[in-house]
């Protein structure tokens, strides 16, 4: 009996949820140019709505609500902070599209000093153009400007294909998490196949499956 193909989408909840740790030095950010027709921009204030309907779209959460929610954890009574650190990128008609934060852990927990890269998401109808990886790039930019040495960036397995962009940048899982998260580390092999993974067997299908109730 052949088993069963799945195509997943790029932020799927059918996939079991575990919480995924990369990390990277920032001595060797690439430079790549966004497509012809974008341009990068920075935050100014009145850009949360803005905020919210990319990340909205990309589906990292369902409402305006939860959005503003996220928004004023992250970022509420920081708004000065942003304005050096959140990235847009606008289409030729300024629309913004695409949006990505050099920022920091605000729990406070992570001592090293290390930068945080912070809710990258494009615009459900601009994915697949290009835009993810320059976009990226550019923030690490800007953080190792910021003068941050070491860069992290927390995901999940649900959004599977953003951590294969970050594999593909160059960032590995950190060794902890690695340990931690383990089982989602081997969904990522499962669904990815990258070289950066060579260490972690694959899972199978019924491992990546999350259960559902009937």
């Amino acid at each position: 009996m052949e088993q069963t193909v799945i195509q997943f989408d790029n932020h799927d909840h059918r996939i079991k949820h575990y919480e995924l740790l990369l990390e990277q030095d920032l001595d060797n950010v690439p430079q790549l140019p966004l497509p012809e027709g974008y341009r990068f921009v920075f935050y100014q204030y009145g850009d949360r709505d803005s905020w919210i309907d990319i990340e909205k779209s990309a589906k990292e959460f369902s409402t305006y609500e939860q959005g503003l929610e996220v928004w004023n954890r992250y970022y509420g009574g920081r708004e000065d902070s942003l304005l050096n650190r959140m990235v847009f990128v606008e289409n030729a008609e300024g629309e913004k599209v695409a949006t990505a934060t050099a920022y920091y852990d605000i729990t406070g927990r992570d001592k090293s000093g290390s930068g945080w890269l912070h809710w990258v998401a494009v615009r459900r109808e601009q994915q697949g153009k290009g835009l993810a990886k320059p976009l990226i790039a550019h923030v690490l930019d800007i953080m190792r400007n910021l003068n941050y040495t070491h860069a992290k960036i927390p995901t999940q397995t649900t959004t599977w294909l953003a951590c294969k962009v970050y594999l593909d940048l160059g960032f590995l899982p950190l060794p902890q998490n690695a340990v931690n998260s383990l089982e989602g580390w081997r969904i990522m092999k499962a669904l990815t196949g990258h070289r950066a993974l060579e260490a972690f067997d694959a899972a199978s299908m019924e491992e990546i499956l999350a259960q559902r109730d009937t």
